[in-house]
Parts: C-alpha cells; structure tokens; sequence
C-alpha cells in the first residue's frame, strides 16, 4: 500500500467517526484529490444527496491547482442543493512530499439551529414600552436603604440628618415608593438615618 492509499484510508476512518457522531446534522465528506473528476471517495450522514465517485467541488478543485492552497478552511458559509444553510469545514490532507491528497469537508445543517436561535429569540424577547415602574425580583437590604438616602441627600449637598423636615419627608416616601419600607426594621432603620423619632417617619408615611 503507498503512503498516499494509507492516508485515504485512515482519513476515510476519520470521516466515519465524526459523521456517526452528528446523525442528521453533519455530512462528512472525504475527497480524493488525485481523481478529481470523480473525487467524493466516501460520504457519511448524506446531507447534500451526493454519491461516491462524484466530482470535487469548487474548493476542491482549487486545493488541487494550488500547493499553497491552506490546510484548513474553517466556518465559511455554504448551503445544500435544497437552499438549507450549511456551516462548512474543509481539511487538506498532504503526504510526506507536500501534495494534497484528500480532503475532509464537514457540512453541519444550520437550519436546525437558525429555527430555535429564533424561538429563543422570541422566547426571551420583552416588550419595548416603558413601564410605570422599576421591578427588582429580589429583596431589598437595609445596607441598600442606606446607601440610596445617603445619595438622596447627597444630591442636595446634605446629609440625611442636615435635610430640611420637607426634604426627610420627601425622601422617606421616595424610599418608600421604591419598595425599601419592606426591609426588616426599615422605620427604626429611617429614623436612625434621619435622626428623627419613629412617630416622625411614621407621619412622613401617612
């Protein structure tokens, strides 16, 4: 057996393995450079309705006329006789003097997957209208009610405690409309911030 035979033939292993992995979704196919009029030397998963002993294609033929024609060829776009978009693959296979001999060419069916990529996309797609509030879907935190009227006030070039009594009452329902009233102990929490009594917060809220 010549070395340009062996190569065929482990090659050919290869596309067997691959192509059984990928049932229904990838052809694989295996070229014999050196025939090119009747190059498809093996196919598996038969996607593109191609038989043995059809010709190269148009890369083919090109790896064919030029040495200096890359090994791999990765992720072009391609398409099936039937318009199915395809995702292609092709592998050159030289042998010890340079020359190419076969070549691997994967076809995966992307139709598949265009489908579903736009179920998801219409399956996480929100509507575009502005909404009349802001929803958080988790709990908010005393550390947080914190924070936002420390910046409440800071806005206004005071601390929480420097706010005129218009301003506390102001922020306390602002706190309140954003739903930190919620937060475990927040009143005492307000209270210790503003530096007003519980019954004073509890006013500002009525």
């Amino acid at each position: 057996m010549t070395e340009d035979e062996l190569l065929l033939r482990e090659a050919e292993t290869i596309v067997t393995a691959v192509g059984r992995m990928f049932p229904g979704l990838c052809e694989v196919v295996l070229h014999d450079l050196r025939n090119p009029e009747h190059s498809v030397h093996a196919i598996e998963n038969n996607l593109s309705g191609r038989s043995v002993g059809d010709p190269a294609t148009e890369l083919g033929i090109a790896r064919i006329r030029d040495p200096g024609y890359p090994n791999v060829i990765q992720n072009y776009p391609n398409s099936f006789p039937d318009g199915r978009p395809a995702k292609s693959t092709s592998i050159g296979i030289r042998n010890s003097e340079g020359e190419y001999v076969a070549a691997i060419c994967l076809n995966l069916d992307v139709s598949l997957f265009t489908t579903v990529a736009r179920g998801l996309h219409n399956l996480i797609r929100t509507d575009e209208q502005k909404q009349p509030f802001s929803e958080t879907l988790r709990a908010r935190t005393a550390d947080e009610l914190r924070t936002l009227a420390e910046e409440y006030a800071a806005a206004r070039g005071r601390t929480p405690r420097a706010l005129h009594s218009t301003d506390k009452k102001r922020m306390i329902r602002f706190l309140r409309d954003e739903g930190f009233l919620d937060v475990k102990n927040a009143v005492r929490t307000l209270a210790d911030i503003t530096g007003v009594s519980r019954a004073t917060v509890y006013n500002y809220l009525k």
